[in-house]
């Protein structure tokens, strides 16, 4: 019969002498192998004390890798005590205008510079054309 851990009780081990993880719904102490790890131990450090699968999906192990992890099963996690996840939403901030001009005098300088620059270039023509 497979033991079933809690969130607080898996957060409890966190440092290098005793480190655990949560990866997929399973608990794996890793601290013998926290040397070994091609990524350095704060990688795995870093992610205990709660779900780490993304974390581990995120990487891309090998089928290597991942055949080594029976090796450091001590159990399931109950998935009751893991937290939902909660998509992050950033806050509504209203529209920054840097140097404080209005929009609309923006709009109408960028319909008139233009048209401001081609009828000086219009006017160079026909004043250097008729001499």
């Amino acid at each position: 019969m497979t033991k079933v851990f809690t969130l607080a009780e898996v957060k409890e081990h966190n440092h290098a002498k005793d480190c655990w993880l949560v990866i997929g719904g399973k608990v794996y102490d890793v601290t013998k192998f926290l040397e070994d790890h091609p990524g350095g131990d704060d990688v795995l450090i870093s992610s205990t004390g709660k779900d780490a699968t993304d974390d581990f999906e995120d990487v891309g192990h090998s089928t290597t890798a991942r055949s080594m992890m029976d090796e450091y099963y001590v159990g399931d996690i109950d998935a009751s005590t893991i937290p939902a996840k909660v998509k992050y939403t950033p806050p509504k901030q209203p529209h920054y205008n840097q140097d404080k001009t209005p929009d609309f005098i923006i709009k109408i300088l960028q319909f008139l510079v233009p048209i401001v620059i081609l009828g000086l270039a219009v006017g160079v023509r026909i004043y250097t054309k008729s001499e």
